[in-house]
């Protein structure tokens, strides 16, 4: 753990001890983690179920979203792809999250965008970035953590989506795998771990029409002082596993050397600490401000039963934003 790392952790160990609110922004790195004073709205505006440090009443007038998107080439993509594939066959890793940035050109600034959406969560960083993120990274609450890792995407219009979608065998595998992976994080940090719901599905409207999403939920017990060690659970949970792959380490370099861009802020977290409990997201959904232009983040995850041009137009069609 190198230094800004450490003062990260030890600040937020610090404000978790006091009981004194605060929120976060930890990037996939955690080279550039950001603390805030949960009511600080000047510089970072979000939303979560249950609370938001903004009024609804700042009104944003309701217009058609232009929305045009430039994907990567599909030779890129498969480029990347294939490397991935030759780690998988290698042993390396067997299940690795692979994304990609996409050029989009839309009417609506970012902030506006952040207002005109609907999603579970939604942050705005001020110069940085947007995000509407349906997936829960953990929640704290009374000592029980929860974790809700999301793996599995179908369009809603497709007949029979959510009955595909449960017994695919490609996206059953990785949710699962996944899932493995998340009780054996929970465990590095709680106790009495186990798998309370497994593969439900979450209906989720956009721009572009509705999607469904399948999550688990996993949950153990933390130590009666957990709050004094808050900083040091976010960071041991690090980096999020449903946007990585297993094993974590391994396929964490390998992202490293085939995506060819740096993710920043995105598949990081976001969250907010009130004092008693924790409420945070993993940050997908993602775009960041450009010059004339943004870039929406976005992928999926590769096993040996991928097909590579129904991951690459899984990653196009992620390319959204939650507005009906």
């Amino acid at each position: 753990m190198n230094e800004t790392q450490k003062n990260a952790v030890s600040r937020m160990n610090e404000l978790g001890a006091k009981g004194q609110p605060f929120a976060f922004v930890i990037d996939f790195d955690f080279n550039k983690p950001l603390i805030f004073d949960i009511k600080d709205s000047s510089e970072l505006l979000w939303k979560t179920p249950n609370k938001a440090n903004y009024l609804n009443g700042v009104h944003h007038q309701a217009k058609d979203v232009v929305w045009n998107i430039q994907s990567i080439e599909f030779e890129r993509y498969l480029q990347a792809y294939n490397k991935v594939q030759q780690h998988i066959h290698n042993g390396d890793t067997y299940l690795l999250n692979l994304t990609m940035p996409t050029r989009v050109e839309t009417n609506l600034l970012p902030e506006e965008l952040f207002h005109l959406s609907d999603a579970p969560f939604k942050i705005w960083l001020k110069n940085q970035f947007v995000c509407f993120s349906p997936e829960i990274f953990v929640r704290i609450n009374d000592g029980i953590i929860t974790s809700y890792p999301m793996k599995g995407t179908i369009d809603a219009n497709i007949e029979n989506a959510e009955q595909l979608l449960l017994t695919d065998e490609k996206e059953v595998a990785e949710h699962h795998t996944i899932v493995d992976l998340i009780r054996n994080d929970l465990s590095m940090v709680a106790i009495d771990v186990q798998v309370d719901r497994l593969m439900y599905i979450d209906r989720i409207s956009t721009n572009k029409g509705d999607l469904l999403q399948m999550s688990s939920q996993i949950s153990g017990k933390l130590p009666n002082d957990y709050r004094q060690s808050i900083g040091t659970i976010l960071a041991r949970l690090l980096p999020a596993g449903s946007i990585c792959g297993a094993p974590k380490q391994k396929t964490v370099e390998i992202i490293h050397k085939v995506e060819g861009y740096q993710r920043g802020y995105y598949t990081g977290i976001f969250g907010i600490f009130d004092g008693q409990n924790l409420d945070s997201c993993v940050l997908i959904r993602y775009m960041e401000q450009g010059g004339d232009h943004s870039i929406f983040k976005s992928g999926g995850g590769i096993t040996f039963l991928s097909d590579c041009r129904s991951e690459y137009n899984e990653l196009i069609q992620k390319v959204y934003v939650p507005i009906s």
